[in-house]
């Protein structure tokens, strides 16, 4: 959970720590005057206000302001120096397409507050961190220079470093030392959630009680009856030949069942080695699964616990209801964004459903497990329905608008 005050207003909101202070404001506060160019920290539209502080945005990390003050140049709209700055812009020819202005009348304001009577080189160098593709840069220093000497004229005098008696971090006498603690809780929670993964696998046992990271529902329906269906799932090596990749590697007797599972995403070809727990009840024609397990060439682990249900529909068809929760951690868990994973998940649920449907209607036929799942195309059909969502939502509010 992040806390900070952005123009005056406090919020807060649950974000992954690879979210930048630039996509946090634009996405999740809405506030697209920050605009993004380079993404490397360069050419400066990205810059805000942290403490008082100009920061590249699309380099700072969001949870290292937990607690600060940020400004966007929303913010500035009632500022008397970005005022000032709009009018000498636009009077001086100071701005083209735009795309940089933010961030250039941000960087301008701190100028103004800190320079006493700069020279144009002097200027030249403070903007240097700016860039314009536009406008050759020379309306922008004679805007600058204009509001230093008006308000020179007026009696107002520069602040020495604009207030800042020291160098550091922006940010650091709120969020920066806290989220550095914050951070290594966080790194050993990850770290202490594989070595839990490793010591139960050691052991030859599931993990307990754990917090999913995400959870979602399913369900589908086979064309058999329901006693069928019930009869079938106590049949755990037939079940897992069923699931994409999944096999059984011990006694699946046993109270606790060794198994694995393969996929492939990309580049990377994932082995997740585990076990998992099985418990039925009868009358509620109801189960839980509950495994764990660890793919030791990315060291990434998953902890998952899956609830199922069977409906009868009638006399020949069955519907299965599922509730899925998991916790992934290690190298993989890059790819464990709720939307992404849900969706791959659906895909690869309506696979073993027909695996099962056609289990079901050929019962004399050898068993041959399920081929292991390749995400590559999964992941961009995800990733495409991810983007059509997004334009619909932009383009259903700017009707509304």
């Amino acid at each position: 959970m992040l806390a900070l005050n952005v123009n005056g207003r406090n919020v807060s909101a649950e974000v992954e720590p690879r979210t930048h202070l630039a996509d946090f404001v634009r996405e999740a506060q809405n506030l697209t005057g920050t605009h993004l160019g380079c993404e490397h920290g360069v050419c400066g539209a990205c810059t805000i206000l942290v403490d008082g502080v100009p920061v590249r945005s699309c380099i700072t990390y969001a949870v290292s302001c937990g607690g600060a003050k940020v400004t966007t140049i929303e913010g500035l709209d009632e500022d008397e120096i970005a005022k000032e700055l709009r009018a000498a812009f636009a009077r001086e020819h100071a701005l083209q397409c735009g795309f940089c202005t933010p961030g250039m009348l941000i960087s301008a304001r701190d100028l103004v507050l800190r320079a006493q009577s700069p020279s144009e080189q002097d200027i030249r160098v403070a903007m240097s961190g700016n860039l314009c593709r536009c406008t050759g840069y020379v309306g922008i220093i004679d805007a600058i220079r204009s509001v230093i000497a008006d308000r020179r004229a007026r009696g107002i005098t520069a602040i020495p470093g604009a207030g800042r008696s020291a160098l550091g971090p922006a940010g650091s006498g709120h969020g920066h030392h806290a989220v550095a603690r914050d951070a290594t809780v966080r790194t050993v929670s990850a770290a202490a959630a594989r070595g839990e993964a490793q010591d139960t696998l050691a052991a030859g046992k599931v993990a307990g009680n754990f917090t999913p990271q995400a959870s979602f529902d399913q369900s589908f329906v086979v064309h058999h009856p329901i006693d069928d269906v019930w009869s079938f799932f106590a049949d755990v090596p037939a079940v897992a030949a069923c699931l994409p990749g999944a096999s059984i590697t011990g006694d699946a007797n046993a109270p606790t069942v060794a198994g694995k599972m393969r996929i492939k995403v990309g580049p990377i070809a994932a082995e997740f080695h585990g076990m998992a727990e099985i418990e039925r009840d009868p009358e509620s024609r109801s189960g839980t699964i509950r495994g764990s397990g660890q793919d030791r060439r990315s060291s990434s682990a998953t902890q998952g616990i899956i609830r199922y249900r069977l409906l009868s529909v009638d006399l020949q068809s069955t519907r299965v209801e599922l509730n899925v929760g998991y916790r992934l951690t290690g190298t993989l868990a890059q790819f464990s964004r709720s939307d992404l994973v849900q969706d791959i998940a659906s895909r690869l649920i309506a696979l073993f459903a027909q695996n099962l449907e056609a289990r079901l209607a050929r019962p004399e036929q050898p068993l041959r497990p399920a081929a292991e799942l390749k995400a590559v195309p999964l992941l961009f059909s995800a990733l495409m329905k991810w983007t059509g969502a997004r334009l619909t939502r932009l383009f259903t509010k700017g009707e509304r608008h």
